[in-house]
């Protein structure tokens, strides 16, 4: 018996978008800089901690304290993203994602005292959880798996311009443009952000397989499913900020007390971390690099680590270079399976919620300086990166389990 066109769609509704046609170029330029912008508007606050420390004596407490409530508003709304767009679209929710951005750093810029810092932060957390959870869901439904992919890549390029163009800022400008133009620049372009996400075409979430609201997720290992998407992708999200974590802040902070490159020093941790990060995702893209690529991420993830850890308190600063460059590929490497796993495995439907949850697990990796910092005088400075390590290790030996066992069969 011939089938039908309409049950071809039925049977396989992750093509509807190959049906459709190709994605408008327009529209994913557009997702693709509000992720950039997204990035920038997060992580440009790191080199103006330094600044804000120095000029303006803000106590270690209040530093650590915005780092911590930056994450109080992300993660939540890193879930809440992926799950609206799932119901609604992805268009609304990175347009008031990228407002909240710029109203956040708005904040920071004409409230710059301990309750401005910290709400402000907050709010810039909502913003960039929101932009970046329901953006690149965007991106997938636009592009499949290239569009994660190059979601991955512009998201890290804005996480690694923003902190470097704002210590070049704090070098070359005067103290009073120190305070302002950083701040000016991120809400510039996350307003341009919201105002381009909101002329394209919104998108619109995809229905479950059976179009039924309250069609139930396949959940055999064999199968795609919500729960084979997670159990890949976790897996590679512990080592994405993790790595960026231990590069930016607990191995520039180390460093500082051998060489004096003050305020740039964290740009200059960026620039050798994310530029890996940035090099070795195109690769992967280039060449189609499989899941096994997850196994060697890991891997270098546990390499750097113990190498940061064996530095001690002030590593030289060959290591520094070495070990900032091993934990920025771990990054972008373990950030583009993890990606390519949700995409692969999530269902359609599922895919923002997915991507959310992805994304949270990603983010713990940035309370690990916090925790080393508290356990310093009981463990020194050596035992935790290198146990940390040893997990890496022990993530990379379950995931070439999984390749084993076929949950990851993707090419």
């Amino acid at each position: 018996m011939t089938q039908r066109p309409t049950d071809a769609i039925k049977l396989a509704p992750a093509r509807i978008a190959d049906i459709r046609g190709p994605a408008p170029t327009v529209t994913f330029v557009v997702v693709a800089y509000g992720l950039l912008a997204a990035g920038w508007a997060a992580n440009h606050f790191s080199t103006m901690l330094a600044v804000l420390r120095e000029q303006q004596d803000f106590t270690p407490v209040v530093v650590n304290g915005a780092f911590g409530i930056y994450a109080a508003g992300l993660v939540p709304c890193l879930l809440i993203g992926g799950l609206l767009a799932d119901r609604f679209g992805a268009q609304p929710i990175v347009v008031t994602g990228s407002v909240a951005a710029a109203m956040g750093n708005l904040m920071l810029l004409v409230w710059q005292t301990t309750p401005g810092l910290l709400v402000g932060r907050l709010v810039v957390g909502l913003g960039v959880g929101l932009t970046i959870s329901a953006g690149t869901a965007w991106a997938a439904r636009l592009r499949g798996a290239s569009g994660v992919v190059l979601a991955g890549i512009v998201m890290t390029t804005g996480f690694a311009v923003g902190p470097i163009a704002s210590g070049i800022f704090a070098y070359v400008l005067t103290d009073t443009a120190t305070m302002t133009v950083p701040f000016v620049v991120t809400i510039i372009l996350s307003g341009m952000a919201a105002v381009a996400a909101l002329a394209v075409r919104p998108d619109s979430p995809p229905q479950p397989a059976d179009d039924t609201p309250d069609a139930t997720p396949v959940t055999s290992d064999a199968q795609p499913s919500l729960r084979r998407a997670l159990a890949t992708a976790i897996p590679m999200a512990l080592w994405v900020f993790s790595t960026a974590a231990v590069a930016l802040v607990t191995l520039a902070e180390r460093v500082s007390n051998r060489v004096d490159f003050g305020m740039l020093l964290p740009g200059i941790a960026a620039l050798l971390a994310f530029s890996a990060g940035l090099i070795v995702q195109a690769v992967g893209r280039r060449f189609t690099w499989g899941p096994t690529s997850g196994v060697v991420a890991a891997c270098i993830a546990g390499l750097g680590f113990i190498v940061t850890g064996l530095g001690g308190a002030a590593p030289p600063l060959w290591l520094f270079v070495v070990a900032a460059l091993l934990l920025g590929t771990a990054y972008g490497m373990a950030l583009r399976e993890g990606l390519l796993d949700v995409e692969t495995y999530a269902p359609p439907h599922r895919r923002g919620t997915a991507l959310g949850i992805y994304y949270v697990f990603t983010y713990f990796g940035f309370i690990l300086p916090v925790i080393f910092a508290w356990m310093l005088p009981v463990t020194g400075y050596v035992m935790p990166l290198v146990v940390l390590g040893i997990v890496a290790f022990a993530a990379a030996a379950l995931r070439g389990a999984q390749i084993r066992r076929g949950l990851l069969d993707r090419d």
